[in-house]
């Protein structure tokens, strides 16, 4: 089954580029947003697999986007190391984190299957 995932980030250089990988990767980008808002209107209207939400997104905080995405598992990104962030995912509603260098098909399905498997 394709998963199907929203990807929420405020670099549309960023979002194309990740959407073409994870198209050919199997994953299904259904919908993209720059904001928290746009991310809470899709993900209702969408209902995505998983939620791919940028740390920083301009004048808003990932997590707390992260934290009203309540059905949708979310996987933070960003361009920072995971060690940066360790605390504040560990914190969040976030299933996990990728560095956006690391970003693919097969990193967010291991992440989501330990997640499913709690």
């Amino acid at each position: 089954m394709e998963l199907r995932c929203l990807i929420v980030d405020d670099s549309r250089r960023f979002v194309e580029a990740a959407s073409r990988l994870l198209e050919l990767q199997g994953v299904q980008v259904v919908g993209t947003a720059e904001t928290g808002g746009q991310a809470l209107e899709l993900a209702s209207a969408l209902r995505p697999d998983v939620a791919l939400v940028d740390v920083g997104l301009g004048e808003e905080s990932g997590f707390d986007v992260a934290g009203r995405l309540e059905a949708v598992p979310v996987i933070m990104i960003s361009t920072q190391d995971a060690d940066d962030f360790a605390q504040l995912v560990e914190a969040s509603q976030a299933v996990g984190f990728l560095p956006k260098a690391r970003l693919s098909g097969p990193a967010i399905r291991e992440l989501l299957s330990g997640h499913r498997g709690r």
